[in-house]
């Protein structure tokens, strides 16, 4: 179903049936799916949950030539200004000219709650137009004004007439979801509603009435040949351009969306023959609204991380192209090459134990890479489980039958589950989310980043610079070792003592 003519998309419980609780293995989440058994998973206790504003201005934070206008209390996202350098840094690298993060939060008080903060996200407007004259204008709506009613929708639409700037409103109020992927939708929504279409084109995009026919059929032609590659806000430039050089040999033409592009990248997105997803969890509304509402087919398979998904990303791209007999010369050169530079790194590797925590198709396929390094994963702590996640830990399982062992638990936060799994278990190495890592590190467990904007994880490329980094990294631990000596978790010795997952209501339990 497509609801991009709704004001506001729905939430991710909702349109996907996402799980936001669960312990067990992997063979008993695999087997609940199937039976769709998660959707009413709940807690008895929840200690923390993510924002969906938050990782919506992850990815909003790097659009060119915008200005971001966050309408809620001066706190609302204030932790992602800490991503300004990041932003500016790899907006330049698509254009030396780029501004970098312009950010203005119209800053609601006790008094605007009791009035409402309607004439405070209009003079923000008016001034972000006055000052920058940038492409676009961002509105984050955030929990206070959706509470007291503000109608932001009604504010743009009276204040487009007056700008020049496209006005691309993003619901994305936390208390809504639980999900906190449901601010991808968010983002995406906005996007769709605001920027994509013949309309939003910059005059000199516009096609010609009467176009020449040669110059027609060549045109024509470049959209057959065009992919868009839907990259992640979390990557880094070089495995964004490792990813492209992959596919060079197949000769398509590449589009990379939406992180760190302009505005008016998104007016011909649908002038493509293939969208191809980075991360199901980050795309999936996208691409589904790019299928039904313009016919451009999509690939939401699996993240090219370790070996075999990478095979398989290429690959997909390369069938759907009919190209298989160039993608597979391109693997087999890179195996090749990859295998002799890796060998060493996984002789010092071999027999290491592991637990894993962050998105979904993010831990599941660095799973499969460091199984492939000889490592042994003991457990996987997913944000959230829906039926893109599903997909790939069944295929996980199929070729490493030993996954089906391995520890489930499904939470945004609750670092309590995450402290008692990792006490119960001692792994060599946690690779985890950044917001959960310095927990990690009080119990004395070595981390290692599950992802990073300065590194490469992605590709072939990728895979050699996690073994050479993780071998690197487990010669000497003293650093986290030193850290559990001196510091320790707000818990009690007794929790530590229970199963990990006391505080889980699963449905069956429920039912029974």
């Amino acid at each position: 179903m497509d609801y991009i003519e709704q004001k506001i998309p729905p939430i991710r419980e909702d349109r996907l049936k996402a799980c936001m609780a669960y312990g067990g293995s992997c063979e008993e989440i695999n087997r609940d799916a199937k039976k769709g058994c998660l959707y009413n998973n709940n807690r008895k206790f929840s200690q923390s949950q993510g924002c969906q504003l938050t990782l919506s201005l992850a990815i909003l934070n790097t659009i060119r030539d915008s200005v971001i206008i966050v309408h809620s209390p001066i706190g609302c996202g204030a932790n992602l200004v800490a991503q300004a350098g990041v932003s500016k840094g790899f907006q330049k690298l698509r254009d030396p000219n780029a501004f970098g993060l312009r950010w203005i939060n119209t800053n609601l008080n006790e008094i605007d709650v009791i009035n409402g903060g309607e004439d405070k996200l209009r003079e923000a407007v008016l001034y972000a137009e006055a000052e920058y004259r940038p492409r676009a204008i961002i509105i984050m709506n955030s929990c206070v004004p959706a509470l007291i009613g503000d109608d932001i929708e009604a504010v743009l639409d009276d204040l487009r007439p007056q700008v020049s700037a496209r006005l691309v409103p993003i619901h994305c109020e936390g208390f809504r979801t639980k999900i906190q992927a449901t601010a991808y939708d968010s983002v995406y929504h906005g996007i769709l509603r605001n920027l994509v279409g013949d309309e939003y084109r910059s005059e000199e995009l516009i096609e010609p009435l009467f176009p020449d026919e040669a110059e027609e059929l060549k045109r024509q032609y470049k959209i057959s040949r065009t992919v868009n590659i839907l990259n992640v806000s979390s990557m880094s430039r070089t495995d964004e351009q490792n990813l492209i050089d992959l596919l060079a040999p197949l000769e398509l033409n590449i589009r990379v969306l939406p992180c760190y592009s302009h505005p008016d990248d998104f007016a011909d997105s649908f002038e493509a023959a293939l969208n191809v997803s980075i991360c199901a969890t980050h795309d999936d509304y996208f691409a589904g609204h790019m299928l039904t509402g313009y016919n451009v087919p999509f690939i939401l398979r699996t993240i090219p991380i370790g070996v075999a998904n990478t095979n398989k990303w290429i690959l997909d791209i390369a069938d759907f192209f009919d190209l298989r007999e160039k993608a597979e010369q391109i693997i087999r050169n890179e195996v090749i090459e990859l295998e002799k530079a890796i060998a060493p790194y996984k002789e010092i590797l071999k027999g290491k134990t592991v637990i894993l925590g962050g998105g979904e198709i993010r831990i599941i396929t660095m799973a499969e890479l460091l199984h492939s390094l000889g490592m042994e994963v003991l457990g996987l702590r997913g944000f959230h489980f829906d039926q893109y996640g599903e997909n790939l830990l069944a295929e996980l399982i199929e070729e490493v039958p030993e996954s089906e062992r391995v520890i489930m638990n499904v939470g945004t936060g609750q670092p309590f589950e995450q402290a008692n799994l990792l006490h119960k278990y001692r792994p060599d190495l946690f690779v985890g989310h950044p917001g959960g890592n310095g927990w990690a590190n009080k119990q004395g467990i070595p981390v290692f980043p599950l992802f990073g904007q300065a590194f490469q994880y992605m590709g072939y490329i990728g895979v050699y610079e996690i073994a050479r980094r993780l071998a690197r990294f487990l010669q000497n631990t003293n650093y986290s070792k030193n850290i559990g000596r001196h510091a320790r978790l707000p818990y009690r010795e007794s929790w530590y003592d229970e199963e990990p997952f006391a505080y889980i209501n699963q449905e069956e339990e429920v039912q029974a």
